[in-house]
C-alpha cells in the first residue's frame, strides 16, 4: 500500500513540475523554427529575372532609364508579398590585382529589411563582351603536333553507314584542329603514300603524328602498294607494313569503328567486277586469303605484328575480335573529359567489334587509355574502345570496336582524354564590362 502511495506522489510531482516549467517556458517563433532561406530565394529570383537576359541588359543602362521601373515591377512579381527587398547594382572595376565595387543603382520596396535578412549575388557581363577559350596545342612541348585525317577521294569506306569518309573527315577537322599545331587533310592515296615514306605535305612534322582513318573497316592503299610484296595474302602484308610504319614514326593510328584493317581500297586500281566487299561497295578488296572465312581478321593481326616489330610477317587469322555484342559504358576518365572539353557523346554504346584483352600479352601492348570500361563475357575480357601503346613507347593504336553508325565525337574525346591539352579561358578585365547585382531580402508580418 505504501509503495502505491509513493508512486502516486512521484507522478504528481513530475506532472506538476512539467506544468509549471511549460507555463514559464518561452517557445521560439515559427519563423525561428523553420526560417526562410533568403539567400537561396535571392539567387533564384536573380536567375529568373535573367532567364531571357533582361536583367543583364537593364543593369548596364543609365540609372534614369525607364526600364529600371520595369525591373522593379518584375522583381515585386517574383517575390511573395511579405518579402521586402533591396537590389543594388555595382560596377566592377579591376586593376593592379584588386577589384573595386562602385554602387550604380539601388531599388527597394521598404525603408528597413527587419531584424533578419540575407542576400544573394549575381555577376553579369556586358553584351559586347566576348569570352574565348584558347586551347593548348598538342606538340607545343616539342614532340609531334601533326594531325593527319585521311580524306582520300580515291577510296571507299565501309561500316560508316549514313556517312562518307569525307563528311566524317570534315567533322573531325572542325572538332580537333584547334588542339593540334597542324591539321592536314590527306586528300588522296598518293598523298597518303608520301607520308608513309616520311615526305611532308605542308612542311609538317611527320614523326609522332596522329593518323585518323575515317574509312571505317577499310584502309586506303596507295597504287604503289598494290603490288608485291604488299598484296601477299590478300594485302595482309600491306597491313603489316602499316604497323611497321606506325612504329617507325611513333604514330597514333586511329580506327573509328568496326574491324580495323578488314578491307583495303583504291578505286583507281581495284576496278574489276569482283573488286567489292560482297555488299555492293566497289573499289575495295577484303584482306586475307581467298575463301578464308576469317581472313579479314588477318589485317589486324598483321598490323599488330608490324607494330610489335616482328622481323618476319606471318599469315595469322586468329579471331581477335569475335562477334560478341554488348553495351559499352564510357570510362570515368573520359566522362570527366566530356565536361572539360564540351564534347558529349552518349555514355552508352553498342559494341560488336571489341578487341580481346589477350592482345596485350601477345603483342606487348599496354593500355594508355580506356575509352570504354572493359567487359567480360563468358570468361573473356574485351575492350570496346581503348588506346594501346607498345611497350617500346613507339607506336600506338586507338581502336573503337563499335557497331555502326560511327560517332566521331568518341574519336575526338578519346584523343583529347589521352593527350590532355589544357584550355586557357580568357578573362575580362576592361572597366565597365561586368556588374555585380546584390539582392538583399527580409520578411515582414507573421510570426
Amino acid at each position: 500500500m505504501m509503495r502505491t502511495i509513493e508512486v502516486l506522489l512521484v507522478i504528481i510531482i513530475i506532472t506538476a513540475a512539467f506544468i509549471i516549467s511549460s507555463f514559464f517556458a518561452v517557445l521560439p517563433s515559427p519563423r525561428q523554427v523553420s526560417p526562410l532561406n533568403f539567400r537561396r530565394l535571392a539567387l533564384t529570383t536573380l536567375q529568373t529575372l535573367d532567364a531571357d537576359y533582361d536583367l543583364s541588359k537593364i543593369v548596364f543602362k543609365d540609372p534614369n532609364d525607364p526600364s529600371w521601373s520595369q525591373l522593379q515591377i518584375a522583381l515585386s512579381a517574383c517575390l511573395p508579398p511579405n518579402i521586402v527587398y533591396n537590389l543594388t547594382v555595382y560596377e566592377v572595376q579591376t586593376g593592379s590585382g584588386t577589384e573595386l565595387y562602385i554602387p550604380i543603382k539601388s531599388i527597394s520596396n521598404a525603408e528597413s529589411l527587419g531584424i533578419q535578412s540575407d542576400a544573394g549575388s549575381y555577376l553579369v557581363a556586358s553584351s559586347n563582351v566576348t569570352f574565348n577559350v584558347i586551347p593548348e596545342k598538342v606538340g607545343e612541348g616539342g614532340v609531334g603536333g601533326t594531325l593527319y585525317i585521311l580524306n582520300c577521294s580515291d577510296a571507299n569506306g565501309w561500316w560508316i553507314t549514313g556517312y562518307t569518309a569525307q563528311s566524317l573527315a570534315l567533322d573531325l577537322y572542325n572538332l580537333l584542329s584547334p588542339y593540334f599545331q597542324k591539321t592536314i587533310m590527306v586528300q588522296n592515296t598518293t598523298d597518303f603514300g608520301k607520308i608513309l615514306n616520311n615526305n611532308t605535305l605542308q612542311g609538317e612534322t611527320v614523326q609522332n603524328a596522329v593518323v585518323i582513318n575515317t574509312f571505317g573497316e577499310t584502309v586506303p592503299i596507295p597504287s604503289t602498294y598494290c603490288t608485291s610484296p604488299y598484296l601477299t595474302d590478300g594485302y595482309a602484308y600491306y597491313c603489316y607494313f602499316l604497323g611497321k610504319q606506325v612504329r617507325l614514326y611513333n604514330w597514333t593510328w586511329v580506327s573509328i569503328v568496326g574491324y580495323p584493317f578488314y578491307y583495303v581500297s583504291n578505286i583507281g586500281n581495284f576496278t574489276g567486277p569482283n573488286d567489292q566487299n560482297t555488299y555492293g561497295i566497289y573499289g575495295m578488296k577484303r584482306v586475307g586469303r581467298s575463301g578464308d572465312g576469317d581472313g579479314g581478321q588477318s589485317g589486324i593481326n598483321a598490323f599488330l605484328q608490324g607494330l610489335d616489330n616482328r622481323p618476319q610477317y606471318t599469315y595469322d587469322r586468329t579471331r581477335l575480335i569475335p562477334d560478341t555484342g554488348f553495351i559499352a559504358t564510357l570510362s570515368q576518365q573520359v566522362l570527366d573529359s566530356c565536361n572539360y572539353y564540351g564534347v558529349y557523346p552518349s555514355p552508352y554504346q553498342t559494341s560488336t567489334r571489341a578487341l580481346k584483352d589477350s592482345i596485350l600479352n601477345a603483342y606487348h601492348l599496354t593500355i594508355g587509355l580506356k575509352i570504354f570500361d572493359s567487359v567480360t563475357v563468358s570468361g573473356t575480357t574485351y575492350n570496346p574502345g581503348a588506346l594501346y601503346n607498345h611497350v617500346s613507347k613507339s607506336g600506338s593504336l586507338l581502336a573503337l570496336g563499335l557497331t555502326r553508325t560511327p560517332d566521331i565525337r568518341l574519336t575526338a574525346i578519346g584523343l583529347l582524354s589521352y593527350y590532355k591539352p589544357r584550355l586557357y579561358r580568357s578573362e575580362y578585365t576592361a572597366s565597365g564590362t561586368s556588374r555585380l547585382v546584390v539582392l538583399q531580402l527580409g520578411q515582414v508580418g507573421g510570426v
